[in-house]
């Protein structure tokens, strides 16, 4: 399984509400599946795209991505960028895994959680 957290532990710490969260996603996978068909075909579309290469391997960071920056610039291209798109939803449609993921965000830590158990109702006094 791989394992990563997206968001800050401290959800107090920033003034930005979508900063306010903390998840926690795992990809469970073969690592025979791995092996012998994710990592090539992903390894193909980096250097397609972005000129990866296993001396100097690009990483796929959300952020980077989304904003075109660093080895990303190609996609500011939005013929690159469609076909880049296509190409990795494919892959991840093709691709077999099972992903987990779990989130926290700032309301749930400030609100208590709240019993599940139920008082009992008192009984209406008798006359």
């Amino acid at each position: 399984m791989y394992v990563d957290e997206v968001g800050n532990a401290d959800l107090r710490s920033s003034a930005d509400p979508n900063h306010r969260f903390l998840s926690l996603t795992g990809v469970v996978i073969e690592l025979g599946h791995v092996e012998s068909v994710v990592h090539p075909q992903m390894e193909a579309l980096k250097s397609a795209y972005f000129g990866s290469h296993s001396d100097d391997a690009v990483i796929l960071h959300r952020k980077e991505l989304l904003n075109c920056r660093g080895p990303f610039v190609s996609l500011r291209d939005a013929a690159v960028r469609a076909a880049f798109d296509r190409e990795l939803l494919d892959l991840l449609r093709a691709w077999d895994y099972t992903v987990i993921s779990a989130a926290q965000g700032e309301a749930e830590v400030e609100q208590p959680r709240r019993s599940a158990v139920r008082r009992p109702r008192r009984a209406p006094e008798s006359q």
